[in-house]
């Protein structure tokens, strides 16, 4: 049983939560994630990056969107309330070296993960530069505490209410396009955005580090429900991943069977049950 020992509302659909997980604050690096089981009755896995952490207090932190029954049931739960089972940390972390002067460029909620991965990269002598883009300045997240540690950052949105209104493409094209070249970049956020900046990065021949948040179930690549086709070879997200040299990624097979379950989420049947499981939990 973990504790939650602090929860907090991002945006409208955003939330952080931090809960005592010793172990796993003691072992995660940046770039890996967790399988959370909230309870026993229920029982869905869902899969959460890690945030942060704070090895010393045992506390790990993850920010979720609620798009289901089950995220929506986790958003209920309030501080002191405990959840049943925290698996982690899973994934491979992410690859840390002194590049130079990376460009970390975050999506909306993909801008939570992307987090500890600007501070690992600037802990290893990095000039770190970030691009945040989200559609509104209401559901832009992260930017103080990523201020503490970017070298610079540029803000983006889809309607200009905070920063620039542009795609985060815009900025990544300009910093590619410079005489001093980023020597590395990494992107996290919704596929399509990884996509453009995946062909953005590819016409400066810029190296690009990608995080894929596929469809997951089980964590231990039994399942086969994250394999995506990098290099032309399958892997699996889960064990394999999250993270992939973005310039080998086919992120059109990745999308296509992202959308594998959509019509069943989206027909009645399937909205009546979500709504069923809400009201049981007073949601």
């Amino acid at each position: 049983m973990h504790r939650i020992i602090e929860k907090k509302r991002l945006s409208a659909e955003v939330y952080e939560i931090t809960v005592q997980a010793p172990l796993v604050a003691r072992a995660r690096k940046a770039g890996q994630f967790v399988i959370v089981q909230i309870d026993t009755e229920w029982g869905e896995r869902i899969p959460l990056t890690i945030a942060d952490a704070d090895a010393e207090e045992g506390t790990v932190t993850m920010v979720f969107q609620t798009v289901g029954a089950t995220t929506h049931r986790l958003a209920a739960r309030e501080k002191g309330d405990f959840l049943e089972n925290i698996l982690g940390p899973l994934g491979n972390p992410t690859h840390i070296e002194k590049y130079g002067t990376v460009v970390c460029v975050g999506g909306g909620i993909g801008i939570a993960p992307l987090f500890p991965i600007v501070q690992a990269l600037k802990a290893a002598g990095n000039r770190v530069q970030v691009i945040m883009g989200a559609r509104t300045k209401e559901l832009v997240i992260f930017e103080d505490r990523m201020r503490r540690y970017a070298d610079g950052i540029i803000l983006v949105t889809d309607d200009g209410s905070l920063g620039k209104k542009a795609l985060v493409t815009e900025p990544l094209r300009e910093y590619c396009a410079a005489p001093s070249k980023p020597d590395m970049t990494v992107a996290i956020g919704p596929p399509v955005m990884m996509k453009f900046c995946e062909k953005t990065t590819a016409e400066f021949g810029v190296p690009i580090l990608v995080s894929l948040n596929t469809i997951m179930i089980d964590g231990t690549g039994m399942c086969g429900g994250c394999r995506v086709t990098v290099g032309g070879e399958t892997k699996f997200v889960c064990v394999d991943g999250p993270e992939f040299d973005g310039h080998k990624v086919d992120f059109e097979n990745m999308m296509l069977r992202m959308k594998a379950f959509k019509e069943r989420e989206e027909d009645d049947h399937h909205k009546c049950h979500l709504e069923l499981g809400l009201e049981s939990v007073g949601g």
